[in-house]
């Protein structure tokens, strides 16, 4: 089968396709014939050895998490699913024509295969986050960097907990953060002055990692008030960084209920076929999304 891999950390160029043995479903695991593979920033920073001191990982090896597809071979022990269901969910090496799955859910009706890959990661990030942060419905929570598959799901998660949010975003993206239910503004010079003519911030998250830190805790006046998932040095300020940890079967059942209320929705910005995984990286690393990247297969 077709994946793609790459054999040096480094660039988006050391990803290639290429042709890999097929994975097979262990106990508890099922494997699908993947039809879409979501594109992470978590993917790029493991591509690019980030993580390498922490976890270090053999090579050539994989890329991807989130993924969906049809299930085609059911690992033991495992119940409630058949081959032939549609799923999505979280496992590893997605970025391929076959990939193993150790947490899935059902797709709902009417939802896409290329939407539903963006979910997985996306959800459990925002919904482990917003639950760090503390934030308590009727307080505010400032977002940074809230156009993006993540902020998309804080935003909407926020909303539907009766918590008010602020979003920071380029000038492109100000409409689709009000669209989400928040206060938009841009960044750059000025943006703390910005967000502060808006009101009180309760609480804050970094999502995109832009040097935003010591604004935000100006802003919340408490380093147990801000969290990160993308300023490795972050802890340095006493910020938490907040990468891992979720549960992800919890975060896919928060996704179909908030999918089968109406309250969820993040649209697919770019797609991309596997052969263009390196563009995809690419792209990511530079930011700017309304809402989700996909990889087509």
């Amino acid at each position: 089968m077709r994946a793609v891999r790459f054999a040096e950390y480094g660039g988006p160029e050391v990803l290639e396709l290429t042709e890999v043995a097929e994975p097979h479903a262990g106990p508890g695991q099922i494997r699908i014939a993947v039809r879409a593979a979501g594109v992470n920033p978590h993917d790029w920073r493991v591509r690019e050895g980030q993580f390498q001191r922490i976890n270090p990982i053999p090579l050539p090896a994989g890329v991807g998490q989130d993924a969906s597809g049809v299930v085609d071979e059911v690992g033991a022990g495992v119940t409630g699913i058949t081959v032939g269901d549609n799923v999505f969910g979280r496992g590893s090496s997605t970025y391929a024509e076959r990939a193993v799955l150790s947490s899935w859910a059902r797709l709902p009706d009417g939802l896409s295969f290329a939407e539903a890959a963006g979910y997985p990661s996306v959800v459990e990030s925002a919904l482990r986050i917003i639950r760090l942060v503390g934030v308590q419905p009727g307080q505010t929570l400032l977002v940074s960097g809230a156009a993006g598959g993540v902020g998309s799901a804080v935003l909407q998660i926020a909303r539907d907990r009766g918590i008010s949010v602020i979003g920071t975003a380029s000038a492109a993206n100000q409409d689709y953060v009000r669209s989400l239910g928040a206060v938009a503004t841009t960044y750059g010079p000025g943006w703390v002055e910005r967000v502060r003519q808006l009101g009180r911030v309760d609480a804050a998250l970094d999502l995109n990692g832009a040097g935003v830190i010591r604004g935000l805790l100006d802003l919340t006046g408490d380093p147990e008030k801000v969290i990160t998932i993308a300023d490795l040095e972050a802890p340095m300020l006493g910020i938490r960084f907040a990468g891992v940890g979720g549960s992800m079967p919890d975060a896919l059942a928060a996704a179909v209920d908030l999918l089968g209320r109406g309250q969820l929705h993040i649209p697919v910005d770019r797609s991309y076929s596997l052969a263009e995984a390196a563009v995809a990286h690419a792209d990511s690393q530079a930011g700017h999304a309304r809402g989700r990247r996909v990889l087509l297969v």
